[in-house]
């Protein structure tokens, strides 16, 4: 295994992002960009090549394929299809099924034994379908999960109680979609709970709500302006990379494998607070939920399975 040698697998406006990002980091000495439409890789190449010369630090990159993934520390699939207009979440899920489990089936081949991060959607369970066809420890296998709904609400708080995002401690958990939830007496403005916060200040408590209402319709609101969501969710992955290959013991919501009824779930992938090192998931960060929460999570979780019951199963064991 090459330190430093990330592999990125979908080289659209997301993966892009990402991949820029981390050329103005820093921190990856090798990138490889694979993609189906080779010319766009070698473009992309040549494009992030020019910048080296302002980068913090000398990174090899190439336009490659999947025999680059064998000495790999980290591969990052951005790949898949854009949800269409008409299209609905399952009919999205069964077509990035097919995309994941041949692009994992590519990456065994090779030897690859690292952390792979999942960024396609709906990304809860390609996380699943990845983890399932690639056989890896399910450590090993983690998705961008919450991480940019966290990001959005540290900064509409933020933003709200105008102190720095980053003396903001607060989480979206459960699937990252609409039935995410905000575990509220979890988060806190410095060392401060945000409802005593919200009490000396004479905020009104609905105001919190509101908050979770825009991390939600973020995306929405993006996406109608100008059409997708790319610079978030790069920055988000670049985090997730650096965290890997630092081994940083960072906390982040990335979408984990529950198994032995963590938050009474099982056999799943969801987005919730996790220690993040050089093996991926390192442990979970447990919580305690009020009733409602743990409702909300049950809600995505039961989302999640239904949509692999009805077909996502079938086509992983095709």
């Amino acid at each position: 295994m090459k330190k430093g040698k990330v592999v990125l697998i979908g080289t659209g406006f997301v993966g892009m992002s990402m991949a820029y990002s981390m050329l103005n980091r820093g921190g990856v000495n090798e990138l490889v960009l694979i993609d189906i439409d080779k010319d766009k890789t070698v473009g992309e190449e040549m494009d992030l090549s020019h910048g080296l010369p302002f980068a913090p630090q000398k990174m090899m990159i190439k336009s490659g394929d999947y025999d680059d993934c064998k000495d790999a520390q980290v591969i990052v699939i951005t790949a898949g299809i854009a949800q269409k207009p008409g299209q609905t979440r399952l009919e999205l899920a069964e077509t990035n099924t097919k995309i994941m489990k041949s692009i994992t089936q590519n990456i065994m081949k090779s030897g690859f034994d690292g952390v792979i991060i999942v960024a396609s959607n709906p990304v809860d369970l390609m996380t699943y379908v990845v983890a399932k066809v690639s056989g890896l420890p399910k450590n090993q296998v983690i998705g961008s999960g919450t991480v940019l709904d966290t990001a959005r609400l540290r900064y509409i708080m933020s933003d709200y109680f105008k102190v720095s995002s980053k003396n903001i401690h607060a989480y979206v958990m459960g699937e990252h979609g609409d039935s995410s939830f905000v575990p509220w007496n979890n988060a806190y403005v410095g060392c401060k709970n945000v409802k005593d916060v919200m009490k000396d200040n004479n905020h009104p408590m609905e105001d919190l709500e509101k908050i979770h209402y825009d991390v939600v319709n973020a995306a929405y609101e993006i996406i109608n302006k100008k059409k997708a969501t790319y610079y978030g969710i790069g920055m988000a992955l670049s985090k997730l990379v650096k965290a890997v290959l630092d081994n940083e013991n960072s906390i982040l919501t990335v979408s984990t494998y529950l198994k032995d009824g963590e938050y009474g779930q099982d056999d799943i992938y969801i987005g919730v607070p996790a220690i993040i090192d050089n093996k991926g998931v390192r442990e979970l960060l447990k919580i305690d939920l009020t009733k409602e929460e743990q409702e909300k999570l049950d809600n995505s979780c039961r989302i999640i399975k239904e949509m692999r019951e009805q077909s996502i199963e079938k086509i992983i064991e095709e």
